[in-house]
């Protein structure tokens, strides 16, 4: 591994980005923060990355208290990367600098990758405040979940749910990226008719009388 870089400035703003500076390693928090992640899968939904780089950041993050490494249990025995506590303190981080790039959204490029979860943490931002529990969320892209109120451990996952949804949304990329910018408050996106509410549960009657 190459030798650590730093600014050596005594200024908490340079230290910070002496740990997560370097180009993919927010990124890599960013899909950690759904929970334990293996390598290959991590190299899948970070397109553009050569395994080099990944390999390299994965190291460093290890170095820095960011995440760990652990072998799963037979029959998976696979190893799989997870954010330590530090490294979970990372998600207000995130969400503060895709508030910032939202407005960059406003226009896909052809060139753009997409996954459906990296619409989890901006959602995640504009449902808070509506209780805890886990929402389902489906896109024409594909489904993922998050957990408000999450205190410890993943804040959203890809996929269903492991466990019945107290909510579940239905809306399109184009929907998600408006919330984001601020272009579209949940309000108008529910009674609007771009976000659909389907549920019995406290959040789901919340998210409808919004």
């Amino acid at each position: 591994m190459s030798p650590r870089r730093s600014y050596d400035q005594y200024c908490s703003a340079a230290r910070a980005l002496d740990a997560v500076g370097d180009r993919w390693t927010l990124l890599i928090v960013r899909e950690l923060l759904a929970g334990p992640r293996r390598y290959t899968d991590l190299h899948a939904d970070l397109p553009g990355v050569s395994t080099d780089v990944l390999a390299s950041r994965l190291k460093g993050m290890e170095r820095d208290g960011l995440t760990s490494r652990r072998r799963l249990p037979p029959p998976g025995a696979a190893y799989v990367y997870e954010l330590t506590g530090r490294g979970r303190e990372l998600l207000p981080v995130l969400q503060a600098l895709g508030e910032w790039g939202a407005p960059l959204l406003a226009e896909r490029r052809s060139t753009d990758a997409v996954r459906a979860h990296w619409f989890a943490l901006p959602l995640l931002r504009c449902l808070a405040g509506l209780g805890d529990g886990v929402v389902q969320v489906r896109l024409g892209e594909g489904e993922f979940y998050v957990r408000l109120g999450a205190e410890d451990g993943p804040v959203y996952g890809e996929g269903p749910a492991p466990e019945d949804p107290d909510a579940r949304l239905s809306l399109d990329a184009e929907s998600c990226a408006a919330l984001g910018r601020g272009d579209l408050t949940l309000l108008d996106a529910v009674r609007g008719g771009r976000i659909e509410v389907a549920g019995d549960g406290a959040l789901a009657k919340a998210l409808r009388e919004t």
